[in-house]
């Protein structure tokens, strides 16, 4: 059987999704946990766009131990090399090199000729592969691009030695019958005495990343580009986890395989959801909360009577428990430790310290705590780690029919406390302007969300807010998790304001 390689760059186009931005530390943790889920190659970053794209990478490149660890890089010579430098320590190193080839693109954007558009291709992935044994290289908006100059690009890649072609769907423009085409088109055109992969990188504006990648495969491709739940700019990438569960279900149409560990799915989407800020809807198929959800009388009486009515997926093919063993109050150091483990979290002891503590705090308020509350507690303890300022408390003066009043404090990584208070409409209001006050800035409030984690009225609150800077119109994500609501909505907007303003200064 053929076997279908899994590309993921959450890391990169994911974090492209206007308001993500995952710090060092997150992009390691998300690392370790595709490398768990399978993942062939993770595009880690693109290296010369700034110092901690640089830094990410290289700490990828140290951790990853199976996985490819890849770095993006433009047509020029600055960029392979800041590559070349943020990868020496990985073990399994690969530079994916890009360069437009679509009319609009070359007129518009990089103002280049045909001519000159072969010619930089040849120079920079020759240097590339003096620098690299696995080079990829891209034509962006490949879809748009005249089939003939395509694949004159694509020949012109390969022969300086590229060894991966990627044909990017950079706008979401294609369809099925057309991407299939494509590939169907270069692969017996193409001239090389070695093997070429040829890889699939679809956008979803017009819904139909998923169906593309698979004609891709169908006609050829032997390796998928994508991201964790789809995330990315505009409409978002295709979803890596619906291109696995199909192949998976549909064996017998695909007969392919791949390394993909299905089990550790929801797990992976879980945290990537967190640290990003991006809920995963409801209805989003194989991760979303209703995938495994009956409603309709019909449907359940089905599925009780036997699941395949109904249900091709079941839920623990994906790592949907259906049941779990929660902790609670009683549960000792070793049971939460052990419980960790089985989520996936191998902990240290420095690292288990804070957590157990939180967790023994929690449980003083809630009667149970689940799996799902305790990846949360993970989840929002490496977020607050990387912020620079954490509340450090919340004062509430409540008046009904009248303005509410807030005092907040905060405290920076060295001990030292700043407290504002102010007022407003109602006491998220007065607690925000009071934050306002403290980091002596002026956001815009995009987006203000609530959800709780588990069922029932002990529930701890996940809020999660989107800020924008008025200036540079940069949106930045918060998440706040806590048993207290008021509370939760504090974190997440002080943990928003303090990325705010690191990424202002």
């Amino acid at each position: 059987m053929r076997k279908i390689q899994f590309f993921d760059t959450t890391l990169r186009d994911g974090e492209q999704t206007p308001g993500v931005n995952f710090n060092t530390k997150e992009k390691v943790q998300i690392a370790l946990q595709l490398e768990k889920l399978g993942i062939d190659i993770i595009e880690a970053g693109f290296p010369i766009a700034s110092v901690g794209d640089f830094e990410a990478v290289r700490a990828i490149a140290k951790v990853a131990t199976t996985m490819t660890v890849a770095g993006l890089a433009r047509c020029q010579k600055k960029d392979i090399d800041r590559a070349y430098e943020a990868l020496q320590s990985a073990k399994f190193p690969q530079i994916h090199v890009f360069l437009a080839t679509s009319d609009v693109h070359m007129q518009y954007k990089l103002k280049m000729t045909e001519r000159e558009v072969l010619l930089a291709i040849k120079e920079h992935v020759r240097y590339a592969k003096e620098k690299f044994t696995q080079v990829q290289f891209s034509p962006e908006d490949a879809t748009r691009t005249r089939r003939e100059f395509l694949l004159q690009a694509v020949q012109t890649a390969i022969d300086a030695g590229a060894t991966i072609i990627n044909i990017p769907d950079t706008v979401g423009y294609s369809n099925p019958t057309e991407y299939g085409g494509l590939f169907k088109f270069l692969l017996a055109n193409i001239q090389s005495k070695e093997d070429i992969i040829f890889s699939s990188h679809c956008h979803d504006d017009l819904g139909m990343a998923t169906a593309n990648a698979l004609a891709a495969i169908e006609n050829g491709a032997n390796r998928i580009e994508g991201t964790i739940g789809g995330i990315g700019e505009r409409a978002g990438n295709t979803a890596l986890e619906e291109v696995a569960v199909a192949l998976h279900i549909r064996r017998d149409f695909y007969q392919y395989e791949s390394n993909i560990q299905l089990h550790e799915t929801k797990r992976t989407s879980d945290i990537i959801s967190r640290l990003s800020g991006i809920s995963v809807p409801r209805n989003k198929a194989i991760i979303g909360g209703n995938a495994y959800a009956h409603e309709s009388g019909i449907h359940q009486d089905g599925v009780l009577k036997n699941p395949e009515t109904y249900e091709i997926i079941t839920p623990q093919l994906v790592g949907v428990k259906t049941n779990s063993l929660p902790l609670g109050k009683l549960s000792g150091r070793h049971a939460f430790v052990t419980k960790m483990k089985e989520l996936g979290y191998d902990l240290s002891e420095k690292e288990a310290e804070p957590l157990f503590k939180r967790f023994k705090n929690l449980a003083d308020k809630k009667k149970q705590i689940s799996d799902d509350d305790l990846v949360a507690l993970v989840v929002d303890q490496v977020r607050q780690a990387e912020t620079s300022l954490h509340l450090a408390g919340v004062q509430l003066q409540y008046v009904s029919n009248g303005h509410q009043g807030a005092i907040v404090s905060v405290k920076s990584q060295e001990g030292q406390t700043k407290i504002a208070s102010a007022i407003g409409s109602g006491s998220i209001q007065a607690i925000y302007n009071s934050i306002d006050q403290i980091f002596e800035q002026q956001p815009v409030l995009i987006s203000y969300d609530i959800t709780a984690l588990t069922a029932g009225e002990d529930a701890q609150a996940e809020v999660r807010v989107v800020i924008e800077c008025p200036n540079t119109k940069k949106q930045i994500n918060g998440i706040g998790i806590d048993f207290d609501v008021l509370e939760a909505s504090a974190k997440a907007y002080v943990q928003a304001s303090s990325n705010l303003k690191r990424l202002s200064t």
